[in-house]
Formats: structure tokens, C-alpha cells, sequence
């Protein structure tokens, strides 16, 4: 049982404290309670659908699960001989999905070292369009906190903030002492129905990319010919607001997204010549935004890296996840989805490794596959993930102990017996 304490009422329900942590989406919201039924897990004290949806995969069998290896089942020892015996054939593995937390990840990119591995996330294109432009120009970020007690002025570009990520406005309202009244603006995008205070949107002529184009050089103090009036009301608001914050989502831009990106940071620090303004980007989900600093952390460099003895090599385009499965330039795929059955391993005839949910064992089940299934952080097991923001690591407590191993016990594993494997080849003859 875990350190959490519960309570049983006559019906057999099971209200877990203190307040559970959710980790399917990368706000982390922590006040929230989940009741344990007889067919599973029960939200309590929300609507969220990230959440309903998320706790929907933990049905009362997730415990029967077991490895396997071609679809076969298999005990637990000859799927990690399984999987060893492909890692010590394969000369460039990819290492994908990797939604997982910090210490799963710790454990993947020490894999991935002694493997000479290229590591890229699930959703590692949204990354990249914010990636990209921190490292061209470096950005100014705002925090959910910022944005509720000081932004009076919210301007949402491309995104309704509440399709991918449902408490955000919930989670950033005003404080009731905070002393200022809100104005929400949501550009190129219908605004949600129940927002406080005033609401507008905006459907500028063109496309996403015209209209931050538009906006950045209004905001300069350029003139603009021919300029959209709803913009230039916008721009003016901008740099009349104490503190605004632009809101963004890079899961939700087209090809070349970076250029969106870079186009709002230089709105956000033009606006910081003469007052307050910060980016906050919706993003990170699946652990997205784990995966990437614990990597920047151990190796100095972001995801779509390729780390080894012989050194360190990032390259966010030609190691994408797509491009590499496409053009047959790696020949092993490890693959990692331990927060639900949204992420399947992609189709491929290469080898492939996947630590997954446990319902995802039916698509594992092919020749050439070898299956894990691990535990959920923040469900069935405990562990930490990083917020949407970055600013903080949050620690997940576990529902229900299902007897699944964590995707670090996996992966550190397959690094000892990889080891093991390499010593006993080099003391052959």
C-alpha cells in the first residue's frame, strides 16, 4: 500500500489523499481526488476531459498483463534476453515516444549511452517549434502563477487553450485581491464559452502566419499599409497592458511553425522595452517536457540527439522520429508510452522495443516486437514530471500498486544485462 491515506466507505469506494496529482497533460493539476470502484478510477471534484479520458485506461485487469515477445507471452527474464539479444545487434537504435518521468528517463538516456542511441519524443515536432526559437533568439517566459496574479491582458494565438489542456484558465484565473479585471483576447481561434471577464476574438485575413506578422510590426510602432484594424486595436492594447502574456500552442502550428514562434518572441520583447509582457506555451504533454530537460540535463544538449561513448550529435531535423523510420536510417526503434494508449509504436519492420501501457499490448503483438508492460506514474506507480512551465518538478503519488514495473526498472535492467552480455563477448577468445 502506498504512503497515501485512504479511506473506505460501506460500498467499497476508495477516496485517495491527499489531493492526486494527474499526469495527462502538462499543467499537473494537483487538486483533484480520484475514487477507486470496482471497474476502475473515478474523477472526483472535476470534469477535465484529459483526466476522465486518461483514468479510462485502468480497468480492474491491468495487473494481467505480461511481456512478450513476437505476441507470444513470455516471462519477464526471457523478454529482457529477448530485447538485449536485438539492442547488442542493432548499430544506430532510435529511441522514441518517450512519455515517461524523470527517472524513467534518467535510466533511457543511460541506455541510450551505451547504445550510441538517437533519443526523440512522441510530439518532438511541437517541441521544435518552440525549441528552435529559443535557441535562435532565447524567449521570456511567464508562469501560471504570473499569469494569475499579474496579467491583465491574456492574448491566445492559434489556440483556444482549453481543447489540449481543459483547466488552464481554470488553473490561471485572477486571484479575487488581485486588483486589476482581465481582458482575454483569442486570435485566429473561437473563443471557449464561460470565460470571465471580457472576452474577444479576432479573425484576421490570411493565415497564422500573416497575422503575428501583422501584429509584430504594429506592436514595433511600424506602418503598416493596408493594416487590419482589429490587429492594430490589439497592438495598441499590447503595449498599453501592465503585464500581458501571448499564449501559444506548438502542437497546434503548421509546417515552419518556428517562424510563428520567433514572430511572437519578438512581440513578447518588444513589448518589454516599455512594460510587462512573457510567452506561455502550452505544450509538454506526455512528458514531453521531462524528457527534454532530463536529456539537456545529462548531456547539454535537447531531444533529437544522438548520445554515445563517441560523443554527442543534435540535429532537430534529420533526427526526427519520422524521417528516420522513413528513410530505413536506424535499425532498431525502442519505444516508450507508459501514460495510455494514445501513443502506439509506430508501424515499422524494424525490430522494435516498446514499454507501454499495458493495453497496448494487442498493438505489440506482431513478429519482430518485444513488450513490456509498465506501470503509469502518478497511477500505479509513483515518480516526478515537470510542469507546463518548466519552473517546477511535481511528485506524482501512486493510486494502486498493480505489480508492473516502471519503465527505469526496465530500462536498467536492459543496461546491466547489456553490460553483462558485452563482458562476457569480450573475455571470448
Amino acid at each position: 500500500m502506498n504512503a497515501s491515506t485512504q479511506a473506505c466507505d460501506p460500498d467499497g469506494h476508495v477516496d485517495v489523499t491527499p489531493n492526486w496529482t494527474c499526469p495527462f497533460c502538462s499543467l499537473l493539476c494537483d487538486g483533484f481526488r480520484v475514487e477507486t470502484e470496482q471497474s476502475g478510477l473515478r474523477l472526483v471534484g472535476s470534469d477535465c476531459s484529459k483526466a476522465v479520458q486518461g483514468l479510462a485506461d485502468f480497468g480492474p485487469a491491468t495487473a494481467s498483463a505480461m511481456p512478450s515477445v513476437d505476441g507470444r507471452p513470455v516471462t519477464a527474464d526471457m523478454a529482457l534476453d529477448a530485447a538485449v539479444g536485438r539492442l547488442a545487434a542493432c548499430r544506430m537504435p532510435l529511441f522514441g515516444g518517450l512519455a515517461t518521468d524523470v527517472a524513467g528517463m534518467r535510466q533511457l538516456y543511460r541506455l541510450a549511452n551505451a547504445t550510441g542511441a538517437i533519443l526523440d519524443h512522441a510530439r518532438g515536432d511541437a517541441l521544435m517549434h518552440a525549441l528552435r526559437a529559443l535557441q535562435d533568439r532565447g524567449q521570456v517566459f511567464s508562469t501560471l502563477a504570473e499569469i494569475r496574479n499579474r496579467a491583465d491582458l491574456v492574448v491566445c494565438i492559434g489556440t483556444d487553450a482549453v481543447g489540449n489542456f481543459p483547466e488552464f484558465f481554470r488553473r490561471c484565473a485572477p486571484v479575487d485581491d488581485a486588483g486589476f479585471a482581465r481582458r482575454t483576447v483569442f486570435v485566429g481561434v473561437d473563443a471557449p464559452a464561460g470565460l470571465a471577464g471580457e472576452v474577444a476574438q479576432i479573425a484576421p485575413e490570411g493565415d497564422l502566419f500573416d497575422a503575428v506578422a501583422m501584429l509584430a510590426a504594429l506592436v514595433d510602432g511600424r506602418r503598416v499599409p493596408g493594416a487590419d484594424t482589429a490587429l492594430a486595436d490589439l497592438a495598441q492594447a499590447l503595449r498599453a497592458a501592465r503585464y500581458c502574456v501571448v499564449v501559444w500552442e506548438p502542437g497546434r502550428l503548421p509546417a515552419q511553425g518556428a517562424l510563428i514562434a520567433e514572430a511572437l518572441l519578438r512581440i513578447v520583447m518588444s513589448l518589454n522595452r516599455s512594460t510587462r509582457a512573457g510567452a506561455f506555451i502550452l505544450g509538454g504533454a506526455d512528458g514531453l517536457q521531462t524528457a527534454n530537460a532530463v536529456t539537456t540535463w545529462l548531456s547539454g544538449l535537447p531531444l533529437r540527439t544522438r548520445v554515445g561513448p563517441l560523443g554527442l550529435d543534435h540535429d532537430p531535423l534529420q533526427y526526427a522520429t519520422a524521417r528516420l523510420l522513413a528513410g530505413n536510417d536506424v535499425d532498431l526503434l525502442l519505444w516508450v508510452a507508459s501514460f495510455g494508449t494514445k501513443l502506439p509504436p509506430p508501424s515499422t519492420a524494424l525490430p522494435r522495443i516498446v514499454l507501454g501501457h499495458p493495453r497496448l499490448a494487442s498493438a505489440c503483438a506482431g513478429e519482430g516486437t518485444v513488450f513490456f508492460p509498465v506501470a503509469t506514474p502518478g497511477i500505479n506507480s509513483a515518480g516526478h514530471l515537470f510542469r507546463a512551465d518548466g519552473v517546477v518538478t511535481l511528485p506524482l503519488r501512486i493510486l494502486r500498486d498493480d505489480g508492473l514495473p516502471t519503465v527505469a526498472d526496465i530500462a536498467k535492467a536492459l543496461e546491466a544485462r547489456l553490460a553483462l552480455r558485452r563482458l562476457a563477448t569480450e573475455g571470448q577468445p
